[in-house]
């Protein structure tokens, strides 16, 4: 590793405090200071001088508000309180479970395609969907399984 001078680990420091991530640290090494030194080599420098990188958040997206399960009465199939394909996920809990299963019911993904989803009694989950080929976007999975998860402990499970 090369050695800086004090005027260079100035030059760093202010970077650092600027917010510079450590690549752009690294080309100004390079440009400004003609100072050669790899990715790793500067990472060990800002950690030896004891500065601290200012970490930027990352822009979220915004979140859609998650649709609660609808209230279920005993015996009644639980289900998302939206209408069917209106681009929400909506899950219904069977009153009877299919036979090869503990619970089954049914799921409409937010481009209004369904399918059939079961935990067998061996506690292991299944999914088929009506349309062959189909898969759903990972976004209507994950609405699947937190809605699922809504509507199992509503009806008990």
């Amino acid at each position: 590793m090369a050695r800086l001078t004090p005027e260079q680990i100035s030059k760093v420091s202010a970077w650092v405090a600027e917010g510079a991530t450590l690549s752009q640290i690294q080309e100004r090494l390079s440009s400004q200071l003609e100072v050669s030194m790899t990715y790793m080599d500067v990472r060990f420098l800002v950690d030896d001088l004891n500065l601290a990188l200012i970490e930027k958040e990352e822009p979220k997206k915004p979140e859609e508000p998650v649709a609660e399960a609808a209230p279920a009465a005993a015996g009644e199939a639980a289900a998302a309180p939206t209408a069917q394909g209106a681009g929400v996920v909506t899950v219904e809990v069977d009153t009877i479970a299919q036979p090869h299963a503990m619970v089954s019911g049914h799921v409409t993904f937010s481009d209004g395609e369904k399918a059939d989803w079961y935990i067998d009694h061996q506690g292991r989950p299944g999914m088929a969907a009506r349309s062959p080929g189909y898969r759903p976007t990972p976004q209507d999975i994950t609405d699947f399984q937190v809605k699922l998860d809504a509507a199992l402990r509503q009806a008990g499970y």
